[in-house]
């Protein structure tokens, strides 16, 4: 059963004599598949430092403006995120050069001017050799990342670049160790593979909870950094021996800014095999082999994933049909059950223009993240200056997760004749406007200085960060009919309010 999400102030004795009289509006549910920030499927770019290729910013303004079909799919999307991965291929036992970090602070730039938000990753090889070994990918070391005491330098010289633009940087995902930076294929933090030990040390389960604690040391404590499996989280929560039975994050610990509130996921085999390619597996350490533990892992992932980022991409059509639509796959119930925000619009369109062919891209597109629909409110129709009056709007969260970013949630009047605005805050955290029912319930007192006259009412939910506030891109939009402000990123509720 999902949850009433009731948000609201206790009312003091005096509200029950409030003045202001009120009127229920309804509003109607728009089906229309379209931008929202921080959300949805995602266009995947990259460059190699040793040939780096900027961003072009044009080109970025394009994807946020049009809706794009990218090569090899079959269907169309609306964009919000560009997925950006560096490889550092030719820096892999030397500090980052001055040029790297100069480019790379130029393509930050190209993406705040385009109105979007980077998903970010690094990593030293994206080239796997193969012939010959045991591993059961025929993946062959040496791997080709960086040494430890490399990758932690290079980790304190991106740290001003990640702190200056934080406010475009959706998540970073952990990176830099392995091939493709995604934790596994390592020659210095521990590989599993039959090739190496077999299982991950605990020597190297240390270093790699080192790494992560700077990555998110390098971060502001209001964004996540999302880790490949969930024992990647478990072993830096709960140690180097952690049981893949750990507790997972509740609601008391989230978003509290602490490490474990800030750890999120990215899944790049989704639904690719039994147990995604590994990523719902235990890697063992000095006391335990490997084993299986699909089940634990995908219960821990499900119950976690529910307070922090969850994204991902597909990776081989190979889980079929399971990896379909329903009735015959279960992929909307997966991304529903682990409350996935994005996925790659690229990667693998075997399985994605499945979703296309069979008849769910439509839904996924919509529910990918959040999808919040205003469904009535009571507002007043007249107000005196300096009087308290109360405004409670009914909303549901039609997506798979909740907005994994703070960011504020006002009440706006606006001046029918001179545009000035009153802007009251709303005393809620969207982080958890899970799935289900919202209700904001909350009194506010109306400035005695304010001007007579008509007002309109909106909801305005910009950015965190307050450079991006005035920027409509950045805004979220309700799915409902006639009633987004695209010049101002506004949501009208259709009703006007008459100051005395």
């Amino acid at each position: 059963m999902k949850k009433l999400l009731v948000v609201c102030m206790l009312l003091p004795l005096y509200s029950l004599q409030l003045k202001a009289q009120t009127v229920k509006v309804f509003y109607k549910e728009s089906f229309k598949d379209f931008c929202n920030p921080e959300r949805g499927f995602y266009i995947p770019s990259s460059s190699k430092a040793s040939n780096f290729i900027l961003l072009d910013a044009k080109q970025l303004i394009n994807y946020r403006n049009q809706p794009q079909q990218l090569k090899g799919a079959t269907y169309s999307i609306n964009v919000s995120l560009l997925y950006r991965a560096y490889e550092l291929d030719n820096f892999k036992q030397r500090s980052l050069s001055d040029s790297f970090l100069i480019n790379l602070q130029k393509d930050f730039d190209a993406v705040r001017q385009a109105g979007l938000k980077l998903i970010l990753r690094f990593a030293y090889t994206n080239t796997a050799n193969t012939g010959g070994c045991k591993d059961e990918y025929n993946i062959c070391p040496p791997y080709g990342d960086a040494p430890i005491k490399i990758v932690m330098e290079h980790v304190q010289q991106l740290k001003p670049l990640f702190k200056k633009n934080a406010d475009i940087i959706a998540v970073l995902q952990q990176g830099f160790i392995g091939i493709w930076g995604e934790n596994y294929f390592t020659d210095y933090f521990g590989c599993a593979t039959d090739e190496v030990s077999g299982v991950i040390e605990d020597s190297s389960w240390l270093h790699r909870n080192e790494f992560l604690k700077s990555l998110l040391n390098a971060m502001p404590t209001d964004r996540m950094v999302q880790v490949r499996t969930p024992q990647i989280k478990q072993r830096y929560v709960y140690g180097a021996r952690a049981k893949v039975t750990v507790a997972p994050l509740g609601l008391q610990a989230a978003f509290t800014k602490i490490d474990k509130a800030r750890i999120g996921f990215h899944n790049d085999c989704f639904l690719a095999s039994i147990d995604d390619y590994g990523t719902f597996y235990d890697y063992g350490n000095s006391v335990s082999k490997r084993d299986t533990a699909n089940y634990r892992l995908r219960k821990y992932f499900e119950a976690d994933g529910r307070y922090v980022a969850v994204g991902g991409e597909t990776c081989d059509d190979a889980f079929s049909p399971q990896n379909d639509c329903a009735p015959f796959g279960h992929a909307e119930k997966e991304m529903a059950s682990m409350h996935y925000s994005y996925l790659n619009a690229s990667y693998n369109n075997k399985v994605n223009n499945d979703w296309d062919s069979v008849g769910c891209m439509k839904s996924i597109k919509q529910k990918l993240g959040y999808r919040l629909v205003l469904q009535n409110a009571n507002l007043p129709t007249k107000i005196k200056r300096g009087e308290v009056f109360t405004t409670r709007l009914h909303m549901a969260n039609k997506g798979f997760a909740a907005p994994f970013n703070p960011r504020p949630v006002q009440l706006i009047l606006r001046n029918k004749q001179t545009g000035k605005i009153i802007v009251f805050n709303f005393k809620t955290n969207v982080q958890q406007w899970f799935t289900g029912q919202i209700v904001l319930s909350q009194l506010f007192t109306l400035p005695k200085d304010a001007e007579k006259g008509t007002y309109e009412m909106l909801l305005n939910m910009p950015d965190g960060y307050v450079q991006l506030q005035k920027n409509p891109l950045y805004s979220i939009r309700l799915a409902n009919e006639n009633i987004w402000e695209p010049l101002t990123g506004y949501n009208i509720l259709q009703h006007d309010v008459e100051v005395q």
